[in-house]
C-alpha cells in the first residue's frame, strides 16, 4: 500500500494562501488570531490530514509539555494507581505524560532513561528496578538540569529529589500486630534487599521482633521477586510437617493470597494455626476469604505528591542547587480476620501521618 504524503504547516499555508506564522497561531489558538480564520484552518487540517509534530516543535521551542515516567511493571496495583494519579493531576498543568516499563530489567532501565532524554522530556519521574543500584545512568537528567524524581523505590546514596512511603513503620507496626496477636514465629516473605521499600520493610520487621525478645530464625526469611512461583517454594519449606509458623509477613498481597491458597489446600485454619498479613492493599486482599490484613499505601496521593513536586520543580519554584527534597507519604494497617482481628469490620490502624525532609 503506497503510503499517503505527510502534509506540513507550509501545506496549510499554501492551501489558504496565508503566511505560516498566521497558521501556526491558528493551530495554537492564539488570542490575536480570529476565529474566522482559526476555522479556515481547521476546515484545512482536516481535509489534508494533518498531523502535528510535535518533536518538531519541542525542538523549536525547547518545550515538550511532557514528562516522562519509568516504572517497574504498570499491571501491579500500587503503580496503576500512582501512573493514573500522576496522570490526573498533569493534565491540570495541559502537560502529557509518557510511560514505559522496565520489567524490573536493569538494562532495559538503562536503555529507558536515554530514550527518554532523547525524547526531551521536560521531567523524569522513576521507580527503579529490584535491583538497581548503579544510578549513574541518570546523570544524564541531573547534568543537564532536566528535573528528575524517585518514587516508592529510591537510590540510597544519590543526591535526587525522592517521595516514599514509610516502609520502615509499615513493616514495624505489621510485625507487631503479629506478635500482639500471639505470634512469636513469624515467616517474613520479603523483596530483594537491594530495593529500599523491602530493605526498609524488613528493618522494621526485624526491630519489632526484637523488641518483643522473638527469634529470627534464617529458615523463615526469604528475600526474592514476590512472584506466585516464588513464594509456592517458600510455602514448600514453611509448611514442611513440624515446621509451620505462626504467622507470615508478606511484603506484597500477591505473595499473601499464594500463602493463604497454600494453607487452604492443605487444611490449615486461618487465623488459629496460622496468621498472614500482606501489604500495599491490593483490592484483592478484601474480598479474599478471610480478607487478608495489609498497610494502606495511598497509591494515589502518591502519585499526585509525585506530579504536584515535578511541576514545581519544572516552574522553578524549587531549584535543585537550593536542596533536595524527600517526601514521606502515609502509610496506615488494615486488620482484617486474617490476623485474627477482633471483629471482620476492617480496622484501620494508623501508622504515620507522613512529613516533609529536606536534605
Amino acid at each position: 500500500m503506497k503510503k499517503r504524503p505527510e502534509y506540513t504547516i507550509k501545506d496549510i499555508a499554501a492551501e489558504l494562501g496565508m503566511s505560516i506564522s498566521s497558521v501556526s497561531r491558528a493551530l495554537n489558538d492564539h488570542p490575536h488570531q480570529s476565529e474566522s480564520t482559526k476555522q479556515r484552518v481547521r476546515e484545512a487540517v482536516e481535509k489534508l490530514n494533518y498531523r502535528h509534530n510535535a518533536v518538531a516543535a519541542s525542538l523549536r521551542n525547547n518545550r515538550s509539555r511532557t514528562i516522562g515516567l519509568i516504572v517497574p511493571k504498570i499491571s501491579m496495583y500500587f503503580i496503576s494507581t500512582v501512573i493514573t494519579a500522576i496522570q490526573n493531576k498533569l493534565q491540570e498543568y495541559e502537560y502529557n505524560l509518557m510511560v514505559c516499563q522496565s520489567n524490573d530489567s536493569v538494562k532495559l532501565e538503562k536503555q529507558l532513561v536515554n530514550a527518554m532524554y532523547a525524547a526531551r522530556v521536560e521531567g523524569l519521574i522513576v521507580s527503579t528496578t529490584l535491583h538497581t543500584e548503579d544510578f549513574s545512568p541518570f546523570d544524564v537528567f541531573t547534568n543537564a538540569h532536566t528535573p528528575l524524581l524517585f518514587f516508592d523505590r529510591v537510590p540510597l546514596n544519590y543526591q535526587v529529589h525522592k517521595i516514599q512511603g514509610d516502609d520502615y513503620q509499615g513493616g514495624y507496626q505489621t510485625t507487631r500486630h503479629l506478635l500482639e496477636q500471639g505470634a512469636r514465629r513469624i515467616a517474613h516473605i520479603g523483596g530483594p534487599l537491594s530495593c529500599s521499600i523491602y530493605r526498609d520493610r524488613f528493618s522494621g520487621y526485624r526491630d519489632a521482633m526484637e523488641e518483643y525478645g522473638a527469634p529470627l530464625e534464617e529458615n523463615l526469611l526469604f528475600f526474592h521477586e514476590l512472584t506466585k512461583e516464588n513464594t509456592l517454594l517458600d510455602c514448600e519449606v514453611l509448611f514442611k510437617p513440624g515446621s509451620l509458623p505462626d504467622a507470615v509477613f508478606a511484603c506484597n498481597d500477591t505473595a499473601a493470597i499464594v500463602v493463604m491458597d497454600y494453607a487452604k489446600k492443605l487444611k490449615v485454619n486461618i487465623p488459629a494455626e496460622l496468621k498472614v498479613a500482606g501489604y500495599s492493599n491490593d483490592p484483592r486482599s478484601e474480598i479474599i476469604e478471610p480478607a487478608i490484613t495489609s498497610v494502606e499505601q495511598f497509591p494515589y496521593l502518591v502519585g499526585e505528591k509525585a506530579a504536584a513536586l515535578m511541576m514545581d520543580l519544572i516552574q522553578q519554584k524549587i531549584k535543585d542547587e537550593d536542596n533536595y527534597i524527600s517526601l514521606t507519604t502515609p502509610v496506615e494497617l488494615k486488620t482484617r480476620p486474617s490476623t485474627g482481628a477482633n471483629s471482620g469490620e476492617d480496622n484501620a490502624t494508623p501508622l504515620y501521618s507522613g512529613q516533609e525532609l529536606v536534605l
